[in-house]
């Protein structure tokens, strides 16, 4: 018997001796749930926007490429949800467009810029906090502090 690469449940009929396994998992008699080894089952797991790896839904990081918002964009100012090409939060009202500090081209406020690919975000100066933010940010999101403009300046 040849199994599919994904993760699925085949179910065999037991035509030999149709009452004779007794109830398995899902509860009924006349058949066997195999499962193929080394494999997950389906879970509650979404892809990231940003690399398409699946993860938990309760993740506040991409484990693979280590995106701050891997099932959709969030303004840097006011951590409201957002989508690409509003033109302003709806929220604050933010520009969402901005000019990367790196390569001089508008990009969406992301964790990384569309064109050249260089990081938009900065650490808080906090020593506790530490949590990234975006570049253009003149307090942090997670603990308050003033955040001093690093990006963009020789």
């Amino acid at each position: 018997m040849e199994f599919r690469s994904e993760a699925v449940v085949i179910r065999q009929l037991n035509s030999k001796k149709s009452g004779s396994l007794g109830p398995d998992r899902c509860g009924r008699k006349k058949h066997v749930c195999k499962i193929k080894e080394n494999t997950k089952m389906a879970s509650y797991k979404q892809p990231c926007i940003h690399c398409g790896t699946l993860v938990d839904r309760d993740v506040r990081f991409c484990p693979s490429c280590g995106s701050q918002s891997p099932f959709g964009y969030q303004c840097p100012s006011c951590l409201l949800p957002i989508t690409k090409g509003q033109a302003r939060c709806s929220g604050c009202g933010r520009p969402l467009y901005v000019i990367c500090p790196h390569c001089g081209e508008q990009t969406f406020v992301q964790d990384t810029c569309e064109h050249c690919g260089g990081s938009m975000m900065v650490p808080c100066e906090n020593k506790r906090c530490g949590v990234l933010q975006f570049f253009e940010n003149t307090k942090c999101t997670a603990c308050g502090k003033k955040i001093k403009p690093t990006l963009g300046k020789k």
